[in-house]
């Protein structure tokens, strides 16, 4: 992560602040501390964001950004310091920022499955200490998806898909590739019946990567596959959390048989995804380390919930990582300054969120238009509900029980969520992992807000700085 900040200074293209982070100053842990204070929530209506480079409000409502002239940016802060809803509104309505709402109490209606998950083998070689699979079996006998249950999903994925529309077909586990056969076929049964209908389906899988061979290269290549291997950390670390079955580190292998995706992929994107836990929270390390070994991306998740309670991420942690995620997306914002490609996942997908103004009453599509499948044909809200009668959603033999479906978005609903409906990152966020909250309930709150606090005044930043990567996302932003 070295970088000229000689000459990032001269050109007049990055804040000092940025510049000394460059250097190992090491500002994150202190950032990470104002970040989290400035975020905790105050007003359910809007949020304020603050630097060196001014004030931008963010109006909950629509997830609308203004950047506010500094006598306005007062009134604001005075206002939701006080903490006071009336004069918060009156502030918004006399800047001509009000709008009808644009989420209501209303359930989503239940609209066309657009993306499974098959758990295409409820069975893997690895003996991770967290896994949310319970080894890979889901509490139950290891067991293959077997091919005409596959081609069943298939054909639930595409009945009522209509001609030009976009499907994902994903497949995880356990380990997938521990069911290849089935896997290459339903892919190739995939594309055919995709084909027929003018239907864009498109296809991913999370691997340990233990299992991968040579000619999987070509498979994905060839089928556009995005590849997301899952990698957490350095050696030592990655060895301490992911070993083998009989204990056995498993890191070198994986980067040995994923070398060959690395140098194949065109079409086929890979992906690292690190999973945080308490004894891999050197994020810029592992950041750095996976990005010059030719990952597409990369991005991390923390472990809120182990099917065993081991290994989760307690508050300390959580601050731990804040200032992590921190320091990984100052890095990103010197490279984007710099004009070269650094993909941070979190980072990217964060900032385009913004721009797009997304907001939502759901923080994914699970149990919508999003399904997991056992390798039995159950239907479940998500692949981390297969096997768990909370989130249990028909079969596909009779496809999905709409009862279940209408109860479950109607509960799941933002609005129906506390403390989430007083929260201004409500629509942002969506009321976080349904499964870790039914789990855990909601223990990264303060993660989130910050990490949303930190990504909002970084797109402040970028959009006056480097704008170009807004308009040409990462292709404008090549070495």
């Amino acid at each position: 992560m070295k970088l000229d900040q000689a000459a990032l200074q001269d050109a007049g293209r990055i804040p000092a602040a940025l510049a000394a982070a460059a250097s190992g100053a090491g500002m994150a842990p202190a950032l990470a501390a104002r970040i989290v204070e400035a975020s905790r929530p105050r007003q359910r209506d809007a949020h304020l964001v603050e630097d060196a480079h001014g004030a931008q409000l963010l109006v909950v409502n629509g997830s609308r950004l203004f950047h506010l002239p500094p006598a306005l940016a007062a009134e604001f802060r005075t206002a939701l310091d006080g903490m006071d809803d009336a004069v918060v509104q009156g502030l918004i309505a006399s800047s001509g920022l009000q709008l009808a709402p644009l989420i209501d109490d209303t359930p989503l209606a239940a609209p066309p499955v657009h993306a499974l998950s098959l758990a295409i083998a409820q069975k893997c070689n690895l003996g991770c200490t967290y896994c949310y699979a319970q080894q890979g079996e889901f509490g139950g006998k290891a067991k293959n998806m077997e091919l005409e249950t596959a081609r069943q999903a298939v054909d639930l994925l595409l009945a009522k898909a209509a001609p030009g529309a976009k499907v994902n077909l994903a497949f995880m586990g356990g380990e997938p590739l521990a069911n290849r056969q089935a896997l290459r076929a339903v892919t190739r049964y995939a594309q055919e019946q995709a084909g027929q209908r003018a239907v864009d389906c498109r296809f991913s899988i999370t691997t340990n990567g233990s299992l991968l061979q040579a000619d999987d290269a070509d498979f994905f290549e060839e089928h556009g596959f995005a590849v997301t291997v899952s990698l957490d950390g350095p050696a030592e670390q990655h060895n301490r959390l992911r070993p083998f079955k009989g204990g056995k580190g498993s890191f070198d292998q994986i980067i040995e048989r994923v070398a060959p995706l690395l140098e194949r992929q065109r079409r086929m994107q890979v992906s690292a995804r690190v999973t945080v836990t308490p004894f891999n929270l050197n994020l810029p390390r592992t950041l750095d380390l996976f990005i010059g070994m030719g990952f597409h991306s990369v991005g991390f998740s923390p472990l809120l919930r182990a099917s065993n309670g081991q290994a989760e991420m307690g508050p300390e942690d959580m601050e731990d990582m804040l200032q992590g995620m921190i320091a990984c997306g100052l890095a990103f914002e010197q490279h984007v300054m710099l004009g070269q490609r650094y993909p941070f996942m979190n980072m990217q997908n964060a900032l385009r969120e913004i721009q797009r103004g997304t907001h939502r009453p759901y923080p994914c599509g699970a149990g919508a238009g999003y399904f997991g499948v056992s390798a039995e044909g159950e239907l479940s809200a998500c692949h981390r509900f297969v096997g768990d009668a909370a989130g249990r959603m028909g079969d596909l033999a009779a496809g999905v029980d709409a009862g279940r479906q209408t109860v479950w978005l109607e509960q799941r609903h933002v609005h129906r969520q506390q403390p989430c409906n007083s929260c201004w990152a409500r629509y942002m966020c969506g009321g976080g992992c349904h499964h870790e909250v039914l789990a855990r309930g909601r223990s990264a709150c303060d993660y989130i807000r910050g990490w949303l606090h930190y990504t909002i005044g970084a797109h402040g930043r970028l959009g006056q700085l480097a704008p170009a990567w807004f308009a040409g996302g990462d292709s404008a932003n090549t070495e």
